[in-house]
């Protein structure tokens, strides 16, 4: 018991080392993340060669009655025997207590370390276009903590003993051998027959699951929109033929799961008889005694019994396993953090050269040898007809997405290359599509992070949002509900803009920020504007309302992905002869490098 707890000691010593320096590393492949929880796994493993020597004690304890006690009728020896046999079965039951712990201190290590990496890759994923491949990354992390605490690799640490047990069999009696070999034999070719026949459709349960999961997410996503329009029960039929594939295949794979259970439940059972049987035909030709014959017995079920359980538990097997391989995509495909010096704070001088910009599902790029240059402090507007590129154009400025040709510099540097958590603090952003958390009003300025009181007020009053947040049930403190379900849309789109105020960028991209706002808001976000510029911020701003326009330093009218027009809003806005079908734009990327 001593050597256990010191063993367990220094596990979690290692667990403690391990978390600090996994805390401060980035991102870490998973081989390379799981080859540091090797302590435990060895541990367990130890742990498991003590255990499977104390199970013999029950075998060993048969044979020295039925041969011994009861021939010498010795009191002495029975209590002496059951001391001993007890003390055993109690060490035992204590050591598996302690490889129980090690696994669970394995498996909440693992979620706790590699959770919050694949959230943040999951995150950055979901935020690139064609990225909601990733979105069952936790799940994923769920499964192997799931699969660390549960039977399954009890009986994988357990099943390397089957042929020690044989062989402590053919000590015995050499047929007693011959049947425990061709019975192991046996539940081994079953557990490779079970693996080849459910894996393929145990994988594609899973693979259908996620599919139909997702579109049920955003059903229920959408729901307003469903109701309001009667699509609840096409929604629900579309589910239902996602959902149809997966169920296929559940039944395919519980079809083979059951039959092989039910023949390795039977295989087991026989073996026993067809044991019991070989030791009571030797007794009888006086070959072995009927200790034996009962030793054996029991032994052989002890090492039948780690392939049975694993048989059972095979789905969790496969979800593991089927876990770990996405994950370890996930993981190997995240990227690192590009920079190690640590940039001086921008000023906010942006530059956009010859930027090209495409999905891979269409042929033509969407953004097309965009170039540009603004000084700190200036504040562009992004204008032109729908569908000509201004929020793809938007998220290329902030970071969010990597231009396929071409950069965005902010103050000479890659913006795309900048870490992010680095880069974060200067960069205020407010897309189209509105977008809060669960929480308070202080919280979702703070953007979710430690809320500094003077510094959200300072954000809301220069968004001119104070006193609308005043006016709140509680204030900075009422609860928005989920995406902010309990505001308006005025409400949440001015929350949003303290939110990319919060810190005090030099950088600030707001996509189409006055579409939901009256007349009233509207004038606030002007001066909202005015104000961040006498502060130096660069602004972009992408709009369809004149309104904003007067506040501008430059106009950039974008067309089918290119630069129709950039100036001064003198400039841009002074009326001109129509075009005609054969007339080319009047500025295009690449003619000028248009200067600030």
């Amino acid at each position: 018991m001593i050597f256990a707890n010191i063993a367990f000691a220094n596990i979690a010593t290692h667990l403690w080392t391990q978390d600090a320096c996994l805390e401060h590393a980035t991102v870490v492949p998973l081989p390379t993340f799981t080859a540091r929880f090797r302590p435990y796994f060895i541990s367990a493993a130890a742990f498991s060669l003590l255990l499977n020597l104390l199970l013999l004690v029950p075998a060993l304890f048969m044979l020295q009655v039925f041969d011994r006690v009861l021939t010498s009728r010795s009191i002495e020896t029975l209590m002496m025997l059951l001391v001993f046999a007890v003390g055993a079965l109690l060490f035992m039951a204590y050591l598996d207590v302690i490889r129980s712990r090690l696994l669970t201190a394995a498996a909440v290590a693992l979620e706790k370390l590699l959770g919050p990496r694949v959230l943040s890759e999951m995150i950055r994923r979901q935020a690139t276009p064609g990225g909601g491949e990733a979105l069952h990354g936790l799940h994923d992390v769920n499964s192997l903590r799931a699969f660390l605490t549960g039977p399954g690799i009890l009986a994988l640490f357990d099943s390397p003993w089957v042929p020690i047990y044989v062989l402590v069999i053919f000590l015995f009696h050499p047929l007693l051998g011959a049947v425990a070999f061709i019975g192991a034999l046996i539940m081994l070719a079953l557990a490779v027959l079970n693996e080849k026949f459910a894996r393929q459709p145990l994988e594609a349960m899973q693979l259908d699951s996620r599919k139909a999961g997702r579109f049920a997410e955003r059903s229920i996503a959408n729901a307003e929109v469903a109701r309001a329009l009667g699509m609840v029960d096409s929604l629900a039929r579309g589910w239902e033929t996602l959902s149809r594939n997966g169920l296929g295949n559940q039944l395919r794979a519980s079809r083979v799961a059951s039959v092989l259970t039910s023949i390795t439940r039977f295989m087991r059972q026989f073996l026993q008889v067809a044991m019991l049987a070989a030791g009571a035909w030797l007794v009888i030709e006086q070959q072995a005694t009927p200790g034996v014959m009962i030793a054996g017995t029991i032994l052989l079920s002890r090492a039948l019994a780690p392939v049975e359980i694993a048989i059972a538990g095979w789905k969790g097997l496969v979800d593991a396993r089927s876990a770990y391989g996405r994950l370890d995509t996930l993981l190997s495909s995240a990227p690192r953090d590009e920079a190690v010096t640590e940039l001086p704070a921008p000023l906010g001088a942006l530059e956009v050269e010859r930027v090209v910009f495409g999905f891979r599902a269409q042929d033509r790029p969407v953004i097309k040898q965009v170039s540009f240059e603004l000084a700190a402090g200036q504040a562009l507007a992004i204008i032109g007809p729908s569908a000509s590129g201004k929020s793809t154009l938007s998220r290329l400025i902030v970071g969010l997405w990597k231009p396929a040709v071409g950069t965005v510099r902010l103050d000479g540097a890659d913006i795309a290359a900048w870490p992010r958590q680095r880069l974060g603090p200067y960069v205020g952003y407010l897309p189209q599509d509105v977008e809060l958390f669960a929480g308070t009003v202080s919280q979702n300025i703070a953007r979710m992070g430690e809320v500094d009181s003077a510094a959200v007020i300072d954000a809301a009053r220069r968004a001119n949002a104070h006193d609308l947040i005043l006016h709140l049930a509680q204030g900075y403190d009422s609860h928005i509900g989920e995406g902010g379900a309990f505001l308006s849309a005025g409400q949440r789109q001015r929350v949003a803009l303290a939110r990319a105020l919060y810190g005090k960028p030099r950088l600030v991209v707001l996509d189409e920020p006055n579409s939901n706002l009256d007349a009233e808001g509207e004038a606030a976000l002007i001066e909202a504007i005015r104000s961040m510029k006498a502060d130096g911020v660069t602004l972009v701003i992408v709009t369809h309302r004149s309104t904003l326009l007067s506040a501008m330093d430059r106009i950039l009218v974008l067309r089918e992905g290119l630069i129709e027009k950039f100036g001064p809003p003198s400039e841009v806005l002074k009326p001109g002869r129509p075009r005609g079908p054969g007339d080319q734009p009047a500025m295009v990327a690449g003619q000028i490098q248009p200067k600030a």
